[in-house]
């Protein structure tokens, strides 16, 4: 077979490398990208991830608003939630957004968009099966790996045959399950338990740690954990599953809470205990490439591998798991490569957001980090209630949390429980990016009524 060559070949288009793509082609450089499936073009948050679960986690707000209407003065019917027009809506958004993308990168690339599976039988060189069924030999002088993660699946006795689904087989239910068991207490378990909750399911949730969201402040997790419970949900946490079964219709589950042995039953189990890394089918010992213990590829703090000329981005590379980590991947790598610059990971700011509602977003270090690193700290507080626009909105559920530097008048770590969280942290990272003094948001002149006024109130509790 003769090989095929180019300058550069990324292999797996997430955000990083579909991005990265049109940059390389636009600086002259022979690029191809290999992508498994057309229904994955633009990455796994086009397609299985951020972008379909938050327009659910949208028809989920609107049921919850219609059922609490009579609360602001509007008389509504009960809502009747129509979950294939939910997965019908979901998909509409993810078709013309791949689509999208399908566009962008057919007119940068051409026909070097290539549909299909690509190994390493060398550290220069990887063999595509693609979807024709057809192999094709491609070397280059540089590669970069972008194939991102997938539901990671525990090994339970019974869990294979008992049937389960993930975080993309539920996104295709066209039928409400009666009782859900969420096996998974951090962020893509508590998203869909709060979204089939207000479906209209019964939601159990299970959880390992003794409280939910294990890298929050407590405080914060007991806080998020009420509300939740409060719409209906149930926990059972410091839980250990021992077996799974299906009997007649239902999923049986024997576990073990504290030092009790427990039988629960539901009509569907989604497990959701984290990601895993797609590398298995790359041959990466081919080409050199070293991972973890859980085969994430090792990188430097430039992105690169132990190989030189490979580069990993994106979730891949054991970092956080968010889609704007990886647009900041590919940021680093084109500034790196093609702008003659030096940029790399070290001292990231990287913000987070839950989509529950109300949201929780973070930034920075939290109190108990915050500890552990030595900082001499203050903590405000501020109850989400306080908020004039939190009042009018009716959103009076959370709280704000801040911790700053004594010494430097800085701000180390922001958590906010709220409404439109997501939008209000960003506030507090520009401050921190900015390294100026938390009293820039004790002092600011905010627009009244918003949200983000919330942040003078809390800052002024220093």
């Amino acid at each position: 077979m003769n090989p095929e060559y180019y300058d550069d070949i990324i292999i797996g288009g997430g955000k990083a490398g579909k991005t990265l793509a049109p940059a390389l082609v636009t600086d002259g450089r022979k690029t191809a990208l290999v992508e498994r499936s057309l229904t994955m073009i633009g990455g796994g948050c086009i397609n299985i991830a951020c972008i379909p679960t938050k327009t659910m986690v949208a028809s989920a707000e609107v049921a919850n608003t219609v059922r609490h209407s009579a609360t602001y003065g509007v008389k509504a019917n009960a809502p009747i939630v129509d979950l294939a027009a939910v997965i019908g809506r979901k998909r509409s958004v993810v078709h013309s957004m791949r689509e999208m993308n399908l566009h962008n990168l057919e007119t940068a690339l051409g026909h070097e968009l290539i549909i299909g599976v690509g190994r390493f039988v060398s550290p220069k060189t990887i063999e595509v099966t693609t979807a024709l069924d057809t192999t094709r030999l491609l070397t280059a002088e540089r590669f970069f790996i972008n194939t991102g993660t997938r539901p990671l699946i525990p090994s339970l006795p019974g869990l294979t045959e008992a049937g389960f689904l993930t975080s993309e087989s539920i996104m295709e239910l066209e039928q409400l399950p009666e009782h859900l068991i969420v096996l998974g207490s951090g962020y893509i378990g508590l998203e869909f338990a709060q979204m089939f909750q207000r479906f209209g399911s019964r939601v159990t949730v299970i959880g390992h740690s003794e409280q939910i969201l294990s890298n929050q402040d407590s405080d914060i997790a007991i806080a998020v954990q009420t509300l939740l419970e409060r719409e209906g949900i149930e926990f059972l946490l410091k839980t250990n599953v021992l077996r799974v079964d299906r009997v007649d219709n239902a999923t049986v589950l024997q576990i073990q809470v504290a030092d009790r042995s427990l039988s629960l039953q539901g009509s569907h189990l989604l497990v959701a205990i984290g990601r895993a890394p797609t590398t298995d089918s790359l041959n990466l010992a081919a080409a050199g490439v070293a991972t973890d213990a859980h085969g994430f590829i090792l990188v430097n703090d430039r992105l690169e591998t132990n190989i030189p000329g490979i580069w990993a981005l994106g979730d891949i590379n054991g970092g956080l798991q968010y889609t704007h980590v990886s647009l900041d991947d590919y940021r680093i790598v084109k500034a790196n490569l093609i702008d003659g610059g030096n940029r790399s990971t070290r001292n990231r700011l990287v913000p987070s957001c839950l989509f529950i509602d109300p949201e929780l977003a973070h930034v920075g270090l939290t109190e108990t980090e915050a500890q552990q690193q030595g900082y001499a700290i203050r903590v405000a507080k501020l109850d989400a209630s306080a908020i004039p626009r939190a009042k009018t909105l009716g959103q009076t559920d959370g709280l704000m949390k801040a911790i700053i530097d004594t010494e430097t008048s800085r701000i180390l770590g922001c958590s906010l429980l709220c409404h439109q969280a997501g939008e209000v942290i960003s506030t507090v990272q520009m401050v921190m990016l900015a390294q100026m003094p938390y009293t820039v948001l004790r002092d600011g002149v905010l627009t009244h009524p918003t949200m983000t006024e919330g942040l003078n109130m809390l800052f002024s509790k220093f």
